[in-house]
């Protein structure tokens, strides 16, 4: 077949995972795939829906391959993804260039929309949104990560319910993926090359629960640790009332785990947090941060929080700008809060203004950003084994990450090699020399 077709994959790593199923599925079909959607016949964009911010950069790729499709140099536009499930017939009228709108549970049957869509007798555009829990959680993929490192997503769906997020109506309820399906899923990455796997779900700690009937996060780590090939394995997504004894057990004294646990507590205020239906409040959370470090020397802890949630005080705003230099977290991500529609938060009253939001989470950056240099700074003149990601041409060295480091959305590490050629997702061992914010500068120990 002829067809060329391209991905475009907007949003979180889960989503990306939801690509890679579709790239294979459409491949097995005998598509032909392009890595560039702009050269292709048809365009798939799979887009994010979570946030205002997501939506907007979703509206304005779909917009700029309306645009490619009205010059002539694509024939085909399909949206898919979270902006498809959750806005349905907003997304097909707003796009009427769209030659399909479908939902999630219609990436098992992607090929089949491909192929209505071809059809010469093609006359009127797909809407399709099939029941959520369709969407594959197993299956082949094609990688779209460097061929080292790999996504394992291994629950779908969320049954949290924090007042502010609107992922539950979007992707359902929380499901597991049995354990067996998913080592097999992690030997065969392996074979392919991957030597880094990073655990992914809407909240990983949950784990297990729905097939099991007990959380089996730290079982499944034990199990993955012992494939032979595997050097990284990162948890990403850890719910703060989920992390047990027994899950940190697991971190400390397993080797190929990477001691780093994202940890989104989203705010410290107990008053705030029961708003946001989350559970906790500011001594419990410094409890668990405390014991966290007691148990798992050295680990990097990462957290995401929310400003301007609905009703925010300034009291509890300076509350939670205390919290965060007292907890002097090693990565951090502040985010004003979005009033997302279906959502309890976005009806609730004491609604902010956005420039105060905006102004909050400036602060807790600009906190965080001060605490980010002292323990970069710290680093300098110490040894730390790296995997090389690749060549910066402009800097003219090299460039790769620790275990401190998750992709995309951590810092990275610069460095020179006096010796041959360095080839990515090779594991070297880096003297830090010098730091630039975020990042570290070293030199490569031959």
């Amino acid at each position: 077949m002829s067809v060329r077709v391209g991905l475009v994959s907007l949003g979180c790593t889960k989503n990306q995972v939801d690509a890679e199923r579709m790239l294979y599925k459409i491949r097995e079909a005998g598509y032909q795939l392009v890595s560039d959607a702009a050269l292709a016949d048809i365009a798939i964009i799979n887009t994010c829906g979570f946030i205002e911010s997501a939506k907007q950069e979703a509206i304005e790729t779909i917009f700029e391959f309306a645009a490619l499709k009205s010059e002539g140099r694509i024939k085909k536009i399909v949206i898919t993804g979270c902006l498809a499930e959750r806005y349905r017939r907003e997304v097909a009228e707003l796009i009427p260039e769209a030659d399909a709108v479908v939902g999630i549970g219609c990436n098992e049957d992607i090929v089949s929309v491909l192929g209505k869509i071809i059809e010469d007798n093609y006359t009127e555009a797909i809407q399709r949104y099939d029941d959520k829990e369709k969407l594959p959680l197993t299956g082949g993929r094609i990688q779209t990560t460097l061929s080292f490192t790999s996504y394992l997503k291994i629950a779908e769906g969320c049954d949290n319910c924090c007042s502010y997020c609107a992922i539950p109506s979007i992707r359902g309820r929380f499901r597991s993926v049995p354990m067996e399906e998913l080592l097999d899923e992690a030997r065969e990455l392996v074979l392919g090359g991957v030597r880094e796997l990073i655990l992914i779900a809407q909240d990983t700690t949950r784990y297990g629960i729905d097939i099991y009937g007990e959380y089996k996060l730290p079982e499944l780590l034990k199990k993955l640790c012992e494939i032979e090939e595997l050097k990284w394995i990162r948890v990403l997504y850890c719910y703060p009332e989920r992390v047990t004894d027994e899950l940190l057990d697991v971190m400390a004294n397993e080797e190929k785990i990477v001691k780093y646990m994202d940890l989104p507590i989203q705010h410290c205020d107990g008053e705030i947090l029961k708003k946001m239906n989350r559970r906790g409040d500011e001594a419990s959370l410094r409890e668990l941060i405390k014991k966290i470090r007691e148990k798992v020397p050295g680990i990097t802890l990462r957290t995401t929080l929310i400003t301007g949630f609905p009703g925010e005080t300034e009291e509890q705003f300076s509350r939670l700008s205390e919290f965060v230099e007292d907890m002097k977290f090693d990565r951090l991500g502040c985010f004003a809060f979005s009033a997302e529609e279906g959502t309890p938060a976005a009806d609730m009253e004491g609604q902010l203004d956005e420039d105060v939001k905006e102004r909050r989470a400036e602060v807790i950056m600009e906190q965080q950003m001060m605490i980010a240099v002292k323990k970069n700074k710290a680093l300098v003149g110490e040894t730390i084994e790296i995997v090389i990601e690749g060549f910066d041409r402009y800097g003219d060295c090299y460039f790769g990450r620790s275990a401190a480091d998750a992709p995309e959305i951590d810092g990275k590490i610069f460095f020179t090699s006096a010796g041959k050629r360095q080839v990515p997702g090779k594991f070297v061992k880096v003297k830090i020399t010098d730091m630039l914010d975020y990042d570290l500068i070293g030199e490569m120990e031959e």
